[in-house]
């Protein structure tokens, strides 16, 4: 670099509400101090690294993360589990037992079609799957070269989003599957939000009940 960009690139990722990505930021730079500035995708990674080493040791609540081919400023870990017990969008935006399930199908076999996916899940998928298009998670990226040529499925940018990635080489492989499904703390959270979707689900019966109560009086 000509000179050092930190603060700059620390303003613009912060300013940012979507992950600003490194293209993004070299535009900018060179919007303003000209095209021939010498500033590169690794010099903008590398002051990121700086940047988060810092934030650390001054034990920040926040750190710049990777995420949906971007930077984006976040919540560490440790406090990151505080506020998704009181965001109540998250509790809105959750997604049902069998819409992960065919989120992840997705994500590790795409780009794939509606019977590859119901031949493994063994269920018809038409509901899950326009749930998870109505949420911008999935996509039709084509057709496949088959008999029928029917519709193909991907992930999105949304997706990356929503998990928390950088980019799909950040999936967790098979076997770091199977440790985090005996993790005690992903155990607990899962019996919690399960809990919740009874909950819920007792509700929207009642609801229903009532409404039906209402019409037949």
């Amino acid at each position: 670099m000509d000179k050092t960009y930190s603060t700059v690139i620390e303003a613009l990722i912060f300013s940012s509400d979507e992950p600003i990505s490194e293209g993004e930021i070299i535009r900018a730079i060179r919007g303003i101090d000209g095209e021939d500035i010498e500033i590169t995708s690794s010099d903008i990674h590398s002051v990121v690294e700086e940047l988060n080493s810092k934030y650390e040791a001054s034990v920040n609540s926040f750190k710049i993360k990777k995420i949906a081919n971007g930077f984006l400023f976040a919540t560490t870990e440790e406090n990151a589990k505080y506020l998704g017990f009181l965001s109540s969008e998250k509790s809105k935006r959750r997604l049902s037992q069998a819409a992960l399930e065919t989120l992840a199908i997705i994500a590790y076999k795409q780009p794939m079609t509606k019977p590859e996916l119901e031949q493994i899940r063994g269920v018809n998928s038409d509901y899950i799957l326009n749930t998870l298009l109505e949420k911008n998670l999935i996509t039709i990226s084509g057709r496949a070269e088959t008999i029928g040529r029917p519709l193909l499925y991907a992930t999105t940018t949304e997706f990356l989003k929503y998990f928390g990635l950088y980019n799909l080489s950040d999936l967790p492989k098979p076997r770091e599957i199977e440790e985090i499904m005996k993790d005690e703390d992903f155990i607990d959270q899962k019996n919690k939000i399960m809990m919740n979707y009874v909950e819920e689900s007792i509700e929207k019966e009642l609801e229903n009940s009532e409404g039906e109560n209402d019409t037949t009086e």
